[in-house]
C-alpha cells in the first residue's frame, strides 16, 4: 500500500513541524505569562490604578482578536508558510521595543501589537500542524503542540522569579526576554515547506506531490488530498449551513476554557497572596510550582484524545469547575489546600487544551481552516480579554467571587459543548470537515467513555 498524508507513521519530518509550530506556542504562553510577574513592578512603577493595570494586562488578549480574525483569513489566501515567519519576526521586534516604553499606554500599545502578531500564530501553528499530520498521529501530535504553550508560560515564570531573586527586577528586561526564544524559532522555521493541502487546493499539484514525495518517498499517494480539494476562500463560508454551528461551538467553548485560564495565570501571584500565600517569595514560587501541573494536565490529553474528542472536554468542564467552587466557599483555606486545588484545577483544563488546535482544524475543510481557526482565536479572546481586565476589579472586590465566577464559566463551557460538540476522533480531515459529520453523540453516555 503507498503511503499517504493520513495513513503513514509519523516521520521525522511530521515531528520537527510539530514541534517547529509548537516554538510558537511556547513563545505564546511565555509572552502571554511574563506580563503576570511583570504587571505588579509595572504597575508600581507607572502608578497604575486598577482599570489601567487591567488594560495592561488584557491588552495583548485585545490584540489577539485582530490578528485572529485578520490572519487567519489571510493565511488562506496567501498560504501558511509567510504568515509562519512574518508573526514570528514581530515577536522579536516588538519584544525589544517593549524595553524602551516611556509610559503604560506606549506600553498597551506594544502588548496590543504582540497580541496580533500571537493571533496570527494561533490561526497558523494548528492549521500547518494538523494539514501534515496523519490520521490516528493527529491528535497525539497536536496534543504535544499544544503543550509547548504550558511550557513557555512555566518558563516564564521561572525567568521572572529568577530574575527577582537576582536583583533585576526591572519588568522591562523580563518584557524583552522573550525575544530570545522567538529568535531560536525563527531560525527553525526556515525551510518548513509549504502545506501540500494548501498547495492542492490552489491547483498547485506538482508542488503538493513534490512535498509528499519528500516526506513519505516516491510512491506516496495524493488521493487523500484530493478528496478535500477546494479553491474557494470565503469567510462568509464560517457561517453558513453546518459550520456556523461549528463556529458558534469553536468560539464559545474556547473562550468559556480560555476566560478562567488567563484570569487566573495573568494574577496568579496576586490572586495566591490574596488567599494567604503571602510570606515573601511565596506567591510567585507557587505560581512556579503551578505551572508543572499545567504542562502535566496538558501532556495528559494524549491519554483520552483518541478515545473521543467530545467526552474529553465535557469532563475538562466538569472537573474544572469543582475547585473553584470550593475555592469560593471556602473562607480561609490553608496553603496547602490552595496549591491542591489550583493543580486540579490545572491538570483538569489543560487537558483538553489540544482541542483548541484540533476542533477547528478538524471541522473546517481547507479552504477555510486557517480563517475558523483565525476567528475561533478572535472570538475566544473576547472573553479572555474581558476577564483578563476585569480581574483586578473583581478580585479587589473578593477573591472568593472571583472564583465562583470562574466556576459558572466554566459549568456553561460544558452546557455549550454537551450541546454542540461532535465526534472526530478517527475520522480523516475530508471526512470530519464535510457537511455531513457534524452530529454530535446523545445523551450522558458519551461523557461515560473516559471513565
Amino acid at each position: 500500500m503507498s503511503p499517504s498524508l493520513e495513513k503513514s507513521r509519523p516521520t521525522r519530518t511530521h515531528w520537527l513541524i510539530t514541534l517547529y509550530a509548537g516554538g510558537g506556542e511556547f513563545c505564546d504562553g511565555y509572552i502571554l505569562s511574563i506580563i503576570g510577574v511583570a504587571l505588579p513592578l509595572i504597575t508600581s512603577d507607572f502608578d497604575l490604578g486598577s482599570t489601567m493595570s487591567g488594560l495592561v494586562g488584557s491588552a495583548t488578549l485585545i490584540g489577539m482578536f485582530v490578528g485572529g480574525l485578520v490572519f487567519g483569513y489571510v493565511t488562506d489566501r496567501v498560504g501558511r508558510q509567510k504568515v509562519y515567519l512574518f508573526d514570528i519576526a514581530a515577536f522579536i521586534a516588538l519584544s525589544v521595543a517593549q524595553y524602551f516604553a516611556p509610559d503604560a499606554w506606549t506600553l498597551t500599545l506594544l502588548r496590543f501589537a504582540m497580541g496580533i502578531a500571537i493571533g496570527a500564530d494561533f490561526a497558523i501553528a494548528g492549521t500547518i500542524a494538523s494539514e501534515f499530520a496523519p490520521r490516528k498521529s493527529r491528535g497525539p501530535l497536536l496534543v504535544v503542540m499544544v503543550t509547548m504553550w504550558s511550557v513557555g508560560a512555566a518558563t516564564a515564570y521561572v525567568v521572572g522569579y529568577l530574575m527577582l531573586r537576582s536583583g533585576m527586577d526591572d519588568w522591562r528586561w523580563m518584557l524583552a526576554s522573550s525575544a530570545i526564544p522567538a529568535a531560536l524559532i525563527l531560525l527553525l522555521r526556515f525551510g518548513t515547506p509549504e502545506s501540500p493541502r494548501w498547495l492542492m487546493s490552489q491547483g498547485r499539484t506538482d508542488e503538493a506531490r513534490q512535498v509528499v514525495r519528500q516526506m513519505l518517498g516516491p510512491d506516496a499517494d495524493l488521493g487523500d488530498l484530493e478528496a478535500e480539494t477546494t479553491t474557494r476562500t470565503r469567510y462568509a463560508d464560517i457561517f453558513q449551513g453546518v459550520y456556523l454551528r461549528r463556529t458558534i461551538f469553536v468560539g464559545t467553548f474556547w473562550a468559556c476554557q480560555l476566560l478562567p485560564i488567563y484570569a487566573i495565570t495573568t494574577y496568579e501571584p496576586t490572586i495566591l497572596t490574596s488567599l494567604g500565600l503571602d510570606h515573601g517569595d511565596t506567591a510567585y514560587l507557587g505560581s512556579v510550582a503551578l505551572q508543572i501541573f499545567y504542562i502535566l494536565g496538558s501532556l495528559s490529553g494524549i491519554l483520552f484524545i483518541n478515545k473521543g474528542r467530545r467526552p474529553l472536554l465535557l469532563w475538562s468542564f466538569a472537573l474544572s469547575a469543582v475547585p473553584l467552587l470550593v475555592l469560593s466557599i471556602l473562607a480561609d483555606p490553608g496553603p496547602a489546600a490552595v496549591i491542591t486545588l489550583f493543580a486540579v484545577f490545572g491538570l483538569a483544563s489543560f487537558s483538553s487544551q489540544c482541542l483548541q488546535a484540533i476542533y477547528p482544524s478538524e471541522l473546517f475543510p481547507t479552504g477555510v481552516r486557517a480563517t475558523a481557526n483565525g476567528f475561533a482565536t478572535g472570538a475566544s479572546r473576547i472573553g479572555a480579554a474581558v476577564g483578563t481586565w476585569g480581574a483586578p476589579v473583581v478580585l479587589g472586590h473578593s477573591t472568593r467571587l472571583a472564583m465562583f465566577l470562574g466556576a459558572l464559566i466554566c459549568g456553561l463551557g460544558w452546557l455549550v459543548s454537551y450541546r454542540l460538540a461532535p465526534e472526530t476522533s478517527g475520522k480523516s480531515l475530508a471526512e470530519a470537515s464535510g457537511d455531513g459529520s457534524d452530529v454530535p453523540p446523545a445523551g450522558l453516555s458519551t461523557v461515560k467513555e473516559l471513565s
